[in-house]
């Protein structure tokens, strides 16, 4: 493995934090918009705390597709054709789930319909890429050429990746209920209601990381237990404590410093993940055929990753800069005169 190859295992792997805490809020409310939104002014709020932001927020995974395409575009092709129906269930969902807050406000005959698509669009996201995730971790069965050979869509579906799916289900809705205790008008109702539900949900996912680690470690990769390195257990470590302190914040009604510390526990788990993985990007079954995917087998050229590192430098600030803007011009609660599309 060479330097360039590893930072840009480590850049995809940051795309995807960057997605999992911009992207996880609002897919979490969305999922919870049907028990936050009691009545047509509280959903409003919920579309609305996260209407300025969610298109933005989707870069991220555009942008981490992309870097693994042009980076390993091996595990790139193994992945995105062995899941292809899950992944384009994902896509039906954000598609859905676009052009129902756009046409929410254009079309009121059909309002139900709208925030039902909404929700469903929010909830297929959230829980199947943390399904997609398990897989790649536990292993999937690949031929000699290195294509998936399992069963479609049923066939990545086990115990274990149903757990990670859930997992990443909870964190996201954790993360949902924060953003809009965080952004609701103060005092309300709708405040107390997403208040309220933060912490159950923190505690669901904490219980489920427990749960996902012992399985990991006593069932799916056993021989990984004795080789647990210092990074692992920090990151593990540091995600517990990040996840009782956003619990402690929130009991505190530090609503913006619970948010904070969930997305903190959001960075935390997907570097755990990373650290788990390296040096592979696609784990090989123990019936496959195939050998596992490696940063090494799947990387590109050394030019080819030089361009990439050339351009990310000057990329990633440009949107970092976009998202420190945006979030800028939109802080603040949600006020009952912005509450018009």
């Amino acid at each position: 493995m060479t330097f360039l190859q590893i930072l840009w295992f480590i850049l995809i792997f940051v795309l995807i934090a960057g997605y999992f805490v911009l992207d996880g809020f609002d897919l979490g409310a969305g999922v919870l918009y049907p028990v936050l939104g009691k009545n047509e002014r509280d959903k409003a709020v919920v579309r609305r705390a996260i209407g300025p932001v969610w298109d933005g927020n989707e870069v991220w995974l555009l942008t981490a597709g992309g870097a693994l395409f042009a980076a390993f575009a091996p595990a790139y092709a193994t992945t995105f054709s062995g899941f292809y129906l899950a992944v384009m269930l994902v896509l039906f969902g954000l598609i859905v789930r676009a052009v129902s807050l756009e046409y929410r406000a254009h079309d009121p005959k059909w309002a139900r319909l709208w925030d039902v698509l909404f929700t469903v669009g929010s909830l297929l996201p959230a829980l199947l890429l943390g399904v997609a995730v398990g897989n790649i971790y536990a292993g999937i069965p690949m031929d000699a050429a290195g294509n998936y050979s399992g069963v479609p869509l049923l066939g990545l579906i086990t115990p274990f990746t149903l757990l990670c799916g859930l997992l990443g289900l909870a964190m996201c809705l954790a993360a949902g209920a924060s953003w809009v205790a965080l952004k609701a008008p103060k005092p309300s109702d709708m405040q107390d209601r997403a208040a309220k539900l933060r912490t159950p949900l923190q505690i669901v996912a904490l219980v489920l990381f427990v749960a996902v680690s012992v399985y990991a470690l006593v069932i799916v990769q056993p021989e990984m237990a004795a080789q647990l390195g210092v990074v692992r257990w920090v990151f593990a470590i540091l995600f517990v404590v990040a996840v009782v302190a956003a619990i402690m914040a929130g009991k505190k009604n530090c609503d913006i410093g619970s948010f904070v510390l969930q997305s903190a526990a959001a960075v935390c788990l997907v570097a755990l993940l990373a650290a788990s993985m390296f040096p592979n990007l696609v784990v090989a079954s123990a019936d496959s055929v195939g050998a596992s995917i490696t940063i090494a087998s799947a990387a590109s050229s050394e030019l080819a990753l030089s361009w990439m590192t050339g351009i990310a430098c000057v990329g990633v600030p440009l949107v970092l800069i976009y998202h420190v803007i945006i979030y800028r011009t939109f802080r603040g609660r949600v006020a009952d005169d912005e509450l018009d599309y």
